[in-house]
């Protein structure tokens, strides 16, 4: 399994210790950046773990910032991405089985980083449950994405 992992300046330390967990579990990492404290832009990075996942150079992603709304905002913003923000292990589960994410999205200011480490492990390692309705669900959503892609709603 190859994963892509981005965060903005205030997730730095969290990238850090899911790259650990992922190296334990013999899981390459694709390091999308940041790597300083300095302040950098969100939507940079949740573009390019996105964008990684799109296109099939990573199987998951992860993405961090400050509260990992903004983040999923910009990574949501691709075609075939379903990243979901979540605050503990059963949202992460839930995002997996339901919603089959595939993207994790968290927030470094709510979420201590060997929690995010252990939310991440959660993540890699939770299957969707294919399920009848959640197939149907997520099909749903893929139908709103295409028809969204050629709408003038301005």
């Amino acid at each position: 399994m190859k994963i892509a992992i981005g965060t903005d300046h205030a997730g730095v330390e969290h990238k850090e210790a899911i790259k650990k967990l992922a190296a334990s579990m013999d899981i390459e990492v694709l390091d999308m950046g940041t790597n300083s404290c300095e302040s950098v832009d969100y939507p940079d990075y949740g573009e390019k773990v996105g964008l990684s996942v799109c296109k099939g150079e990573a199987d998951m992603g992860i993405l961090i910032c400050g509260t990992g709304i903004g983040i999923s905002l910009a990574a949501n913003k691709i075609r075939g991405i379903r990243a979901a923000v979540c605050w503990n292990e059963e949202t992460v589960s839930l995002a997996r089985q339901h919603n089959n994410a595939n993207i994790l999205c968290m927030g470094a200011r709510f979420i201590p980083a060997a929690q995010s480490a252990e939310m991440a492990k959660v993540f890699l390692t939770t299957d969707f449950s294919g399920e009848d309705r959640h197939i149907r669900r997520i099909d749903k959503i893929t139908a709103i994405e295409e028809r969204m892609s050629s709408c003038e709603c301005r």
